[in-house]
């Protein structure tokens, strides 16, 4: 059975890292701000948060003695890592996750933090979490019910979300444990330590600014490492700022995910509201679902 970090209470202690892309503190300052008056939580800031080193959040080193600290930190509760971009990979395999192992706690975020996700399932299986980051928390997006669905996830409350149909979706229920992330990066990962097993588990994937052939080539990259033929069931987010070549590829995002997994026979909901958009509602990684993909509604409820 997965392992679940404990739930937070009123006090409990955050810490905000940046463990990959640039993010300036000033980005920040409203996340760090709602945890504490808000939320009631404390914080505790990395040293990553506005650090530059050309596009990382530091060096190799400074990201990884970073987020290694937080792991190891005991009076933490949770990491929210503050953004994603890119810069997980590079360290991934010279983090030690011992200590963390012995006092688990929720590691928060999406994006490039796939990495950290799949990387824990598949090697400690302790849940993580799968949800908006500190950008979101700005100009009143703590107000939100994606924002605030990760205070519920955090403070252990049952996470129940229904959706619109779409024409796309293939109707059926699925139970199995939750996993997936940024499609860009479950491909990145096939073949390395960090790879996702996805066989009786409700995948979900999402993504942005991919070219559409590169969608096509990814959904492919899983449909040939077998990670979709044994799915559960799959959930497909938002993806955004999808771009087209000069020679359009054909198809839209949707229809070209819709047609790699036709042959299949499990329950697939389109247009889920996991994004790198507003519309991103709080997933925990590992812990089991079950998804109804009806006429008339869509639900996933733990």
């Amino acid at each position: 059975m997965i392992k679940t970090p404990p739930y937070l209470k009123k006090g409990d202690t955050i810490g905000l890292v940046c463990p990959a892309g640039y993010m300036p503190v000033e980005k920040v300052s409203e996340c760090i701000r709602v945890l504490n008056e808000n939320w009631g939580f404390t914080t505790k800031v990395g040293n990553s948060i506005g650090r530059q080193y050309h596009y990382f959040s530091g060096t190799d080193e400074q990201r990884r003695e970073d987020l290694q600290q937080m792991l190891d930190d005991e009076s933490l509760k949770a990491i929210l890592c503050a953004r994603g971009g890119y810069g997980l990979s590079r360290i991934i395999d010279e983090i030690d996750f011992k200590k963390f192992r012995q006092n688990p706690k929720w590691i928060i975020g999406f994006s490039d933090i796939t990495i950290l996700h799949s990387h824990i399932y598949r090697n400690y299986y302790i849940s993580t979490l799968h949800a908006p980051m500190a950008n979101a928390f700005n100009e009143d997006g703590y107000h939100n019910e994606f924002v605030r669905s990760l205070r519920n996830a955090l403070e252990g409350k049952k996470i129940r979300y229904q959706v619109q149909p779409h024409e796309f979706n293939r109707k059926g229920e699925a139970i199995g444990e939750l996993v997936g992330g940024n499609l860009s990066l479950l491909a990145h990962l096939a073949g390395t330590a960090s790879d996702l097993k996805t066989r009786g588990r409700i995948l979900f994937i999402e993504d942005v600014g991919e070219y559409l052939y590169n969608i096509d080539r990814m959904m492919y990259q899983l449909k040939r490492s077998r990670k979709l033929d044994k799915l559960a069931g799959l959930v497909v987010g938002g993806f955004t700022e999808m771009k087209d070549t000069e020679r359009p590829f054909g198809q839209t995002v949707l229809e070209i995910i819709r047609d790699a997994v036709a042959e299949y026979e499990y329950p697939v909901c389109f247009d889920f509201p996991v994004s790198h958009d507003i519309r991103n509602y709080a997933l925990k990684i590992g812990v089991g679902y079950k998804l109804k993909v009806g006429k008339n509604k869509v639900v996933l409820e733990e």
